[in-house]
């Protein structure tokens, strides 16, 4: 399941490239747009800041804008950014050593076939795809 830091995230991502005019964005402005606390919407920026995906910058004229086009993002960036590795189960999450089972499992093969779908949706879907026509 995507938590609300996901899907705020993509919000987040969706209003900076729909009000973009070169000039860095006010937090309290998205927050206000968006209908999220601003409180909140800090911890997440924060988090995709480090990830590489915004640059935010302080004082007067500050806030935060988009590093890259809306079409250089994919979904499936973002989520992962803010959600760790969307595996459906642990063995394929990547941080789990092999599994003893693996050779023998009858569900992999299913679990790989299903991670693969989610995978492919999320990073075909670009940002620039979301945004209002």
């Amino acid at each position: 399941m995507i938590s609300t830091r996901g899907r705020y995230a993509i919000r987040v991502m969706i209003d900076m490239a729909e009000n973009e005019n070169g000039s860095y964005i006010p937090l309290k402005d998205i927050a206000a747009r968006q209908g999220i606390s601003k409180k909140y919407l800090e911890i997440i920026v924060k988090d995709m800041v480090a990830g590489g995906l915004l640059t935010g910058a302080s004082g007067k004229g500050g806030g935060y804008r988009l590093n890259r086009r809306p079409e250089e993002y994919t979904v499936g960036e973002i989520l992962e950014l803010m959600e760790g590795t969307l595996a459906p189960v642990a063995c394929l999450s990547g941080k789990m050593a092999d599994c003893p089972r693996a050779e023998k499992c009858q569900t992999l093969p299913m679990w790989t076939e299903y991670d693969t779908m989610v995978h492919d949706f999320f990073y075909e879907k670009k940002l620039s795809d979301l945004l209002q026509s």
